[in-house]
């Protein structure tokens, strides 16, 4: 080995130890990616999963009860189901020994509105309580609708802001849709879904809705 190179390696040694040193404090700086809900399937599977689903008028409300649908359930330690959605949903969320979020920041992905204040937020079904209790849900047992109410591996469950869930309600596509114009093939998209996977019927009106939409997705 020449004496050149042999001094060379010291320095060569330093600059690569800096790099990867430098490279690390940027992953340690980064802010924490922005997660959301489980992704849909695509528009060409929600369209095939829409053309199975029977039609059937909705049935009534009669015997209705959010409490009918147990939430939000314990999912790991002292986190239920609302917090794990928040600190999903977020960005940069700091939770406390009761799992209950004390900072970060969320983005309501139906009307674009945002807050660092979590209890400004709601955590939204997609398919809402009293639509799948109208749309077959009222003959499933007690277990079935806690699963449904709780689901985290579906796309049913979205932190989003309250004012867009009180406005949405328990209306179907054919009465709402998000204000935010681009995440309505979201929207209908997770909707289909989560009718697919659970067997709930859709009325005329929402049918024709979702195909219209997912026409253009």
């Amino acid at each position: 080995m020449s004496r050149v190179y042999a001094r060379q390696m010291p320095r060569l040694v330093i600059l690569l130890l800096t790099a990867a040193l430098a490279l690390v404090a940027t992953l340690v700086t980064a802010p924490a990616a922005v997660a959301a809900m489980p992704t849909p399937v695509t528009a060409a599977t929600a369209r095939t999963y829409l053309g199975t689903l029977t039609v059937a008028a909705e049935g009534s409300t009669s015997g209705y009860s959010r409490d009918l649908f147990p939430h939000w359930i314990t999912q790991s330690g002292t986190c239920n189901t609302r917090e794990v959605v928040l600190k999903r949903d977020g960005t940069n969320v700091v939770q406390d020994s009761a799992c209950a979020a004390v900072s970060g920041s969320w983005y309501s992905e139906y009307d674009g509105a945002t807050t660092t204040t979590s209890s400004s937020f709601d955590i939204d079904h997609m398919v809402p309580l009293a639509e799948a209790w109208r749309s077959g849900a009222s003959s499933w047992t007690t277990a079935q609708r806690q699963a449904f109410a709780n689901d985290l591996t579906r796309p049913q469950l979205i932190a989003v802001s309250a004012s867009s869930n009180r406005s949405k309600g328990d209306s179907d596509p054919a009465a709402w849709l998000p204000t935010r114009t681009a995440y309505q093939c979201t929207y209908v998209r997770a909707w289909v879904q989560v009718k697919y996977y659970y067997k709930l019927t859709v009325d005329s009106a929402e049918k024709t809705k979702l195909t219209s939409v997912l026409s253009g997705c």
